[in-house]
């Protein structure tokens, strides 16, 4: 089982991200760094979209949105950790 996290962009998240990116990338390379994050990302439209994680357990998605730059900070206005039962990881080639 892995968990995606989904976050909502604030409406004002734009003129938001380039102050408190740096801060942002450091948080996620230390869950990336320790096997937590698998992956992350914006959508095409990250305003109207939101952004994108999958992390190993329920328990790293939700530390990482506890001290996210991005949350403390207003650039997410909301969020959700879903369980997603992944079936074929590229990484392996084959089923999971």
């Amino acid at each position: 089982m892995r968990y995606v996290l989904l976050y909502e962009s604030a409406p004002d998240a734009l003129t938001k991200v380039p102050e408190h990116f740096p801060a942002h990338s450091a948080w996620a390379d230390e869950f990336h760094d320790r096997g937590d994050l698998l992956l992350i990302g914006a959508f095409a439209n990250p305003q109207e979209q939101g952004s994108m994680a999958i992390f190993t357990s329920r328990e790293a998605a939700e530390a990482s949105v506890a001290g996210d730059p991005f949350v403390r900070n207003g650039v997410v206005s909301g969020h959700e950790i879903r369980e997603w039962q992944e079936v074929y990881s590229s990484a392996a080639g084959k089923a999971a």
